[in-house]
């Protein structure tokens, strides 16, 4: 009888190590490893989980109003000069090149953040084309040799302390690339009607309506 229990018993044990091999042997199965007495498992079961909408947060936000209608761009007030400061200025930089304009201006306009300048705007002009023509020798016709792009961009100043403005052009003018040319003067009307390219085929029907 006894034999008899120890090979019921024997062939129970073959059975949960066939048992636990397989489960070992299954795709499912991940190793474990023990970090201070806890077993810690790489398996990611979230991977193969639908998400059920987790991370969507638009429906959270308020709905956005009507969108208005943008107002037409108007120009600011041109800050008169006082004794002691100038009024509004336009830092004008120009040059054949629109890579050392460009990182010129930056630079001034970064400098201004430096020492605490306030800067109104900084913007670019339309582009100026300009072709140079070149007669032949024993003629009259005219062709065109060259075609020379300008580039601008503005930097406007306000307030700017009298004292500090001839230290901030001496620091411009030290580090001036060539090439670029650099020029200062008060900020007019005129200078913000030149932000925006002609239409003379616009203004002709709006005097024909008129």
């Amino acid at each position: 009888m006894n034999s008899f229990l120890s090979k019921v018993a024997y062939v129970r044990q073959i059975g949960a190590l066939d048992h636990a091999l397989t489960i070992f042997r299954s795709p499912e199965y991940m190793p474990r490893t023990l970090f201070g007495g806890l077993f810690v498992t790489s398996e990611r079961h979230y991977r193969s989980m639908p998400t059920h909408g987790i991370g969507k947060y638009k429906h959270l936000l308020p709905k956005d109003g009507p969108k208005k209608r943008k107002d037409k761009h108007q120009m600011k007030a041109i800050k008169a000069t006082t004794g002691t400061e100038y009024g509004t200025l336009n830092v004008i930089v120009s040059g054949y090149d629109m890579i050392l304009v460009e990182h010129y201006a930056q630079y001034i306009h970064n400098l201004c953040n430096r020492f605490n300048v306030k800067v109104d705007e900084s913007y670019a002009l339309p582009t100026k084309t300009t072709e140079i023509m070149i007669m032949q020798d024993q003629s009259t016709k005219m062709f065109v040799d060259a075609i020379l792009k300008t580039h601008e961009r503005v930097v406007q100043m306000r307030q700017l302390n009298a004292t500090f403005c001839p230290i901030l052009l001496e620091v411009l003018l030290k580090n001036q690339p060539e090439g670029v040319q650099l020029s200062i003067k008060e900020h007019t009307e005129a200078d913000y009607q030149a932000r925006f390219k002609a239409r003379p085929e616009l203004a002709g029907l709006m005097a024909k309506m008129s």
